[in-house]
């Protein structure tokens, strides 16, 4: 091995050291706990070793939200795969979804709440936050009626997905009500 490939090696295990610790204080204590300060102290670096592979905070929270954008599409993927036909393919997705956001607040909002340096639905979005919004039209796309835009059709599904969760996170919507709604949504989505 060249001492050029170990650098590399060490750089990038370095990065997600850095992303991990920055995820995990954010699980655990919330994003305003997560402060390059804290991250240094956290992973036992520098605090210009933190700023030699991110920018700051915001570079880091862009950097969570694109490894749980992986986490989200694997999930979806794996709930898809196990679905029969495509009303079920859809409430996997949907519950899988709505699932993810509950159990992990802190990454959700770094992926889809806090703002981010991250281009969305461009051909410059990296390819994590493609495959989880792919997963999603995968489910939605048998459902478009002809002269439909899938990825229109998509959005607007992901959207009223986000926009459950959000709310009930909130403490707008009771949570007791979560099933219905996730079932209203995908029978008016899904034609019945």
């Amino acid at each position: 091995m060249t001492i050029h490939t170990r650098r590399e090696r060490e750089r990038a295990e370095r990065e997600r050291l850095i992303v991990t610790a920055a995820r995990e204080l954010a699980e655990a204590e919330g994003w305003d706990a997560v402060t390059t300060r804290r991250l240094a102290a956290e992973i036992e670096y520098s605090q210009p070793v933190l700023y030699s592979h991110f920018k700051g905070k915001d570079a880091i929270m862009a950097a969570v939200a694109v490894q749980g954008c992986a986490d989200l599409a694997a999930e979806l993927g794996a709930a898809r795969a196990k679905a029969r036909g495509v009303r079920e393919s859809l409430a996997a997705v949907a519950e899988t979804y709505t699932s993810f956001a509950q159990r992990r607040p802190a990454l959700y909002d770094a992926m889809f709440t806090h703002l981010v340096d991250l281009p969305f639905a461009t051909p410059e979005a990296p390819a994590p936050l493609r495959e989880a919004f792919g997963q999603i039209l995968h489910a939605v796309e048998p459902i478009a009626a002809e002269g439909d835009d899938p990825g229109l059709l998509t959005e607007t599904f992901w959207a009223g997905l986000h926009g459950l969760v959000t709310l009930m996170r909130s403490g707008r919507l009771p949570a007791e009500a979560h099933e219905r709604r996730l079932a209203l949504l995908i029978g008016h989505f899904a034609g019945s």
